[in-house]
Formats: C-alpha cells, sequence, structure tokens
C-alpha cells in the first residue's frame, strides 16, 4: 500500500475484516479429520459389514478412502476458499482516502476520497455488538453509499476516520467540490476579496 502513497499522504491503520465468519470453517477443520477417524475406526472393527451385509471386508479400504477423501473435500471446498477470502481482504484507512482491497490472485480495489464524504453511518448487528466488529456506510456525492463490511474496533475505526476528515488540509476538501471555480477559472462574486458588494 505504501507504493501507492501519493506525496504527504500517510498510513493511519491497516486491518482485515472481523474473523467471526472463519468459525464455522475452524470447526469443520476440526470437526471433520475427528469424524472421519471415528468412521475409519468403525469400518475397520467390522460394524460396518454388520449392519450392512453388502459390505464385505473387501470394502473396509475403499470406504477408508472415501473418508479421507471427504476430510479432503471439506478442507478445499469449504475452508480453505473461506479462509483465503478473508487473508484477502484489507482496508486500511490513510490521511487522503479509505482503500478496501479484495482477493490475492485476482485482486479488486475499491477507494473513497476522505474530501468526498458527505455522511459516515455505522451499523452494528447483535453479534457484532458483542465482538466490537460493524459495518461502515460512507455517502459521497458520485459514488453514492460504499459500505465496509464487518470492520473490527469499529467504533474507533470511525474516530479514526472522523480524525482524517477534520485534519484534511483546505485546498484537498476544495479540489473534491465542496466548492467549485466557474469555466473561467475565478471565483463567484460572493467569495472573493471582500465579498458580496453590498452597494
Amino acid at each position: 500500500m505504501r507504493r501507492d502513497l501519493v506525496p504527504g499522504e500517510q498510513v493511519i491503520v491497516t486491518t482485515r475484516p472481523q474473523p467471526r465468519k472463519l468459525t464455522a470453517p475452524a470447526a469443520a477443520f476440526v470437526a471433520a479429520p475427528a469424524a472421519a477417524a471415528f468412521a475409519s475406526a468403525w469400518i475397520l472393527r467390522g460394524e460396518a459389514e454388520r449392519l450392512l451385509p453388502v459390505l464385505s471386508s473387501e470394502w473396509s479400504p475403499w470406504l477408508v478412502t472415501g473418508c479421507i477423501l471427504g476430510v479432503a473435500w471439506i478442507w478445499l471446498a469449504y475452508c480453505l476458499p473461506r479462509l483465503l477470502k478473508w487473508q484477502g481482504t484489507r482496508y486500511t484507512l490513510t490521511s487522503r482516502r479509505i482503500v478496501a482491497r479484495y482477493g490475492m490472485l485476482k485482486r479488486r480495489d475499491q477507494q473513497v476520497n476522505l474530501a468526498a464524504v458527505r455522511n459516515l453511518m455505522l451499523t452494528q448487528s447483535m453479534g457484532q455488538r458483542i465482538l466490537r466488529s460493524g459495518n461502515i456506510s460512507l455517502e459521497t456525492g458520485y459514488q453514492g453509499t460504499v459500505t465496509f463490511v464487518d470492520v473490527p474496533e469499529a467504533v474507533r475505526f470511525r474516530d479514526f476516520i472522523l480524525d482524517a476528515i477534520d485534519e484534511l488540509p483546505g485546498d484537498v476538501a476544495f479540489g473534491a467540490g465542496e466548492t467549485a471555480d466557474d469555466e473561467h477559472g475565478t471565483l463567484p462574486w460572493e467569495l472573493r476579496e471582500g465579498g458580496r458588494d453590498e452597494r
């Protein structure tokens, strides 16, 4: 991220989404091999043959292999993609903008200039409040509303954003469209030195 900074821009904080969504993949990562080991032992003891006589002892190696392949499928098709999705998502707040980067191999970037922010809203579900995460939505004049999902320490992150907006230099806010020059490059009469002519 530092290579992408413009002159005078500084990184304030970089974080990833709250890892609560990794709870189920983590549980599956642990439970799948435990269940496969139990099933394999059950098969090798001959319980499968007693339950279904058609499954003779010759089927035992194939059934055990099926248990191992089932574990591999759960790890590769369920656990790994969710871990990579979380690992590949980063939220970076700088002194000028917020950048969200998604993906590792195929990357997608989303940026919001702080000078363009018109409204900031923090929403939290019950689970997010317990874990102190939340969704931060930024309303801008031209991008509509941009939402950053499951930001950890959401209240502090929101405060960092508000502090960064307050510390924006005047020329940055002006260039973002708060006050625009006319087509000839001159300010409206009301904004020129001396203000409105009251004569």
